[in-house]
């Protein structure tokens, strides 16, 4: 052969797939005008891939002088749509490739294709008999298949369909019958399937009119029609070069239960679009984004047209779209709903919405379109800072009593962590007392754990612990620098009770408040002049009258809740106090508060944007 086999392969098929095999014997098949093509493979197990053996026939004109010439020469071809490198992919997969050919009705060609082949071959004379060619392959060189669906009938035949429906489609315009035949057989068990032109579906032909100075003329080539659900199959290609090249237009996640869609895009500007192996398009990823969005817009508009089932089913998704995602609400492409994956939609979306951001945040000057765009992305960040909030409150909703201080904590503020103001955009995903109320949005920061432990140390001397390590889970919020002299701050504290535990045990949260109001005060010079405190509890009757004895009031809550506020006197003489607001509350009126809170916002928003969207 004039070309080294060898390093061809590695130049042209370094990323083959097994079913590339398939495609080749069949085109060439085509090629030599037959009219029944068989796939016969054997094996007698999945572990033992070194006896695996591919028999690939058909009816074709068989090698004659011309035909083996042609074969034995790489890139020898006649048409722009033939490549004249196909059948290097059967050495990508196996040693041995032994061919019988029958051509002139009356003579045998028998020949051995492998890496030394320099056209020696055998011609025999035989008795007449029909044309045709046999490739035996044999000595699978991989250490695996790939995936198993290689050598399954039915994913086979889905696949030769993918690549040359155009092929079969044409044949049964002309009048012509194809018939595949594919039969596998593992270790005594057999599995077979057909492909016959005369059943394929007819396509319905919609020109599109959508132009563009990169392509001619486009055609959509198209038939959906319902079917069992185990025959459901989505194919969508681009026809190039009298084949089919699969483009992803509809996720898998997207794919319809119950119907069988076929679209094909046409176009002359697509022909020689792909590399020499067929493995690779050859169109530029620009002009390749073009198409998509083309294809899909033209599978949307059918959809809608023909199948209104299916188009239900996409607007279901696209008003969950906007209900779960309301700052993209109008960002989302209709026609991309249905179709491409959740994430792709969603990070469009996302991109289209930052693009926006960074245009407004560009500008020097905002003309009045300017600045009503910029009030709505304003209302867009917090839109998606509100939904980050409502994630937090369903992980809350998600603890229960097994779950420990720790996990409680950590969802409004992680341990060991110290924020401050200059991070306060980066810390309002991680700082989440807003749970107990908005306002504490804006304190100033959380002590580190190393200044937290000396601080509870001092705040809880001489209380009783049932070992070294019980310390109360507090957490601790400064609206100012505590250190700072002169200052004056007001402290959030948070003490937690684990789900679960009695209620005279969480009593001992109300009765150790004052003595740690006034330890906290004094630790900070005095600088504290109010106290907000929230001590999460169970709560049974004897607890609760112990509360209202002592000047607490039941507040309206979708909980339990109780407060009070009175001044706590730091000296005899009554001269320096700090102003104590205690609210003594369960697991239940933290998280459903909040989220009653945080439901309002978001349907303002919502409500807004869909306002907005449908204007």
């Amino acid at each position: 052969m004039e070309v080294n086999i060898k390093q061809a392969l590695k130049m042209f098929f370094s990323k083959s797939s097994f079913e590339m095999i398939y495609f080749e014997a069949f085109a060439n098949a085509l090629d030599a005008d037959a009219t029944e093509f068989n796939i016969n493979i054997s094996l007698s197990n999945y572990r033992e891939l070194h006896n695996l053996v591919v028999t690939l026939s058909d009816n074709g004109v068989g090698f004659n002088d011309v035909r083996f010439g042609k074969f034995s020469k790489l890139f020898d071809v006649e048409e722009q749509s033939h490549k004249g490198l196909g059948r290097l992919v059967y050495l990508c997969y196996f040693d041995k490739v032994e061919v019988k050919s029958v051509f002139d009705n009356s003579k045998q060609r028998v020949f051995e294709f492998n890496e030394a082949f320099d056209k020696d071959c055998t011609i025999t004379e035989i008795e007449p008999t029909l044309n045709g060619s046999i490739f035996r392959m044999s000595g699978f060189t991989g250490e695996r298949l790939g995936k198993n669906d290689y050598i399954n009938p039915h994913y086979i035949k889905k696949t030769l369909l993918e690549n040359f429906y155009m092929k079969f489609y044409k044949a049964k315009l002309a009048g012509k019958q194809i018939s595949v035949y594919i039969k596998t057989t593992i270790g005594g068990s057999f599995f077979e399937d057909t492909i016959n032109t005369d059943e394929l579906p007819n396509f319905q032909i919609k020109p599109l009119g959508t132009q563009t100075d990169l392509f001619n003329k486009i055609e959509l080539y198209y038939n959906v029609r319902e079917v069992a659900p185990k025959d459901s199959n989505v194919i969508t290609a681009l026809a190039i070069d009298e084949r089919s090249h699969k483009i992803d237009i509809i996720a898998g996640e997207n794919l319809p239960s119950g119907y069988e869609m076929i679209f094909l895009l046409m176009s002359e500007s697509f022909q020689g679009s792909v590399d020499g192996a067929r493995i690779n398009l050859s169109i530029p990823n620009s002009d390749l984004s073009t198409i998509k969005f083309i294809f899909r817009n033209a599978i949307a508009e059918v959809v809608k047209e023909q199948f209104p089932q299916i188009e239900r089913n996409n607007k279901s998704k696209e008003k969950y779209l906007n209900d779960t995602y309301p700052h993209l609400s109008g960002y989302f492409e209709n026609n991309d709903i249905g179709y491409s994956s959740l994430s792709d939609v969603l990070k469009k979306a996302q991109d289209n919405f930052f693009r926006d951001q960074k245009e407004i945040l560009g500008a020097k000057e905002l003309n009045d379109d300017q600045f009503e765009k910029s009030l709505d992305l304003s209302a867009r960040a917090l839109a998606e800072y509100i939904l980050f909030r409502q994630n937090v409150i369903k992980r809350m909703r998600a603890l229960n009593a097994k779950n420990k201080e720790a996990d409680i904590h950590n969802l409004i503020v992680p341990k060991s962590s110290e924020f401050k103001d200059e991070n306060i955009i980066t810390d309002l995903y991680n700082n989440n007392v807003w749970i107990f109320d908005d306002k504490f949005m804006s304190y100033y920061m959380v002590l580190s754990e190393a200044e937290m432990s000396k601080v509870i140390n001092v705040i809880t001397q001489g209380e009783v612990k049932d070992n070294d390590d019980d310390r109360p889970d507090i957490t601790l919020f400064f609206s100012e620098n505590p250190q700072i002299e002169n200052a004056k701050v007001d402290v959030v504290v948070v003490e937690l009770k684990r789900l679960g535990i009695s209620a005279e045990q969480n009593s001992i949260v109300e009765f150790q408040l004052d003595t740690r109001t006034q330890r906290l005060a004094e630790y900070y010079g005095n600088r504290v002049q109010r106290m907000w405190f929230y001590g999460i509890v169970d709560f049974d009757d004897r607890y609760r009258k112990h509360l209202i004895n002592n000047g607490f009031k039941p507040l309206f809550s979708n909980g339990e809740m109780y407060f009070r506020s009175k001044s706590v006197y730091l000296d005899l003489d009554m001269k320096q106090s700090v102003i104590q607001n205690a609210y003594i509350l369960d697991y239940k009126a933290m998280v459903e508060d909040a989220d009653s809170r945080n439901s309002t916002f978001l349907k303002i928003l919502r409500e807004r944007f869909k306002t907005n969207h449908t204007k």
